[in-house]
């Protein structure tokens, strides 16, 4: 059963994420809060599993909440935003979060993003996915249009891909074959126009959806 926070400072918007989760199978909703230091407070007190965290909340936001809790490794935080542009999803990334979706996403969305997320898998909605693809520059943004073409699970393999997981580790954290994950690997390289992982993280690299630590 994986424990879930909501933290949100619109009540109203917080009640419906609560009721939809706490319909959900498998999933319990162990806590509410309504502002980063509230949130730090409930993880100390409740210690979920999932956080889903608002970006923009009185006080503390959002985006520090979800630094200081980043080295837990037990826990891993969700963005839930408005705001599906950049520099939104990079920023909540870069913080320590393990997904990001909309608040205009669909409920099933936001239920699948939760479950990937509480096993240990990041998750990207499509959507969000692109803009963090095209906000790299204009000059660049007709070779992220392909990412239009792959389906969700080809996109979090590739992002799982560029970050150094190998095809042994995808598969067992995506509880699929290692033959299975070769062949979504090999039809997203082909969507890409790409050959290789190292094209695919110089892909990754150029559109912004993997940060460059070279000095």
């Amino acid at each position: 059963m994986l424990e879930v926070l909501v933290v949100d400072d619109h009540d109203l918007f917080r009640a419906g994420v609560v009721c939809l989760l706490g319909e959900a199978e498998g999933i319990k909703v162990s806590g509410e809060a309504d502002s980063g230091e509230e949130a730090l407070r409930q993880v100390r007190a409740r210690r979920p599993d999932v956080v889903l965290m608002d970006i923009h909340m009185p006080g503390m936001g959002g985006l520090e909440a979800t630094r200081r809790l980043a080295g837990r490794e037990e826990l891993r935080v969700i963005g839930l935003s408005m705001h599906g542009e950049q520099p939104f999803p990079q920023r909540m990334i870069e913080a320590g979060a393990w997904g990001y979706v909309t608040k205009h996403c669909p409920g099933r969305e936001l239920l699948e993003a939760v479950h990937r997320v509480g096993r240990g898998e990041r998750f990207l909605s499509q959507r969000v996915a692109v803009q963090v693809a095209w906000s790299a520059g204009s000059e660049h943004s007709h070779l992220a249009r392909p990412l239009e073409k792959l389906s969700q699970r080809e996109l979090q393999i590739m992002f799982m891909a560029t970050q150094g997981f190998r095809v042994c580790d995808i598969a067992e954290r995506l509880h699929l074959s290692p033959k299975t994950i070769g062949t979504y690997r090999h039809r997203l390289l082909r969507k890409l126009g790409l050959r290789n992982d190292v094209e695919l993280t110089h892909f990754a690299l150029r559109h912004g959806l993997l940060e460059n630590h070279a000095p």
